[in-house]
């Protein structure tokens, strides 16, 4: 056999010694070797996840869902708690309408009285002046009533005078004027 040397790696002609090519992992010979490591594997990988990684990975999931439905229960009761809320705030809000209309009317049936009160009271008033002033106006007609005589009279008795020229008697105005 011929060597050849190239650096520090010496390579021969001949074939390898432990068999012909092809990957070891599909000859059949090597497959016991194989199957026994992969179940010493497998035996190996499963306690370590059944008894390690996971009960702290169900432990979390656990925990996780006990604190979702909590939060959930918490939820539902604040939800509760809210309409209990809203329906009592719809009650308070009903009755201060209520109230408020109550009030309005009691000062709308307050300022009616008041206004009512007050007209009568100026009514009152006016009818008085009214009736004063109708005294007034009365006095005055029957004063020019008592004077509209005497001027008839003086008028009745410058006209005959002036017609026939002599001066009309007492009596004859009084006829006349009467």
């Amino acid at each position: 056999m011929a060597t050849e040397t190239h650096g520090t790696v010496e390579t021969t002609g001949a074939p390898e010694a432990h068999g012909g090519g092809g990957l070891p992992q599909l000859q059949f010979e090597h497959w016991g070797g194989q199957i026994v490591w992969l179940l010493l594997i497998f035996a190996v990988l499963y306690v370590v996840l059944s008894k390690g990684l996971l009960p702290r990975v169900s432990g979390a999931i656990e925990t996780r869902g006990a604190k979702i439905a909590g939060d959930i229960a918490d939820a539902r009761r604040l939800k509760d708690e809210a309409e209990v809320q809203a329906r009592a705030a719809a009650t308070e809000v009903t009755e201060a309408r209520a109230s408020a209309q109550r009030t309005a009317a009691d000062a709308k049936a307050k300022a009616s009285a008041s206004a009512a009160e007050r007209q009568a009271k100026e009514e009152a008033v006016l009818a008085e002046k009214l009736a004063a002033a109708e005294a007034d106006i009365q006095a005055a007609r029957d004063r020019a009533m008592s004077h509209v005589a005497g001027v008839a009279s003086d008028t009745a008795s410058a006209i005959v005078e002036k017609l026939t020229g002599k001066a009309a008697t007492a009596a004859e105005l009084q006829a006349a004027t009467a």
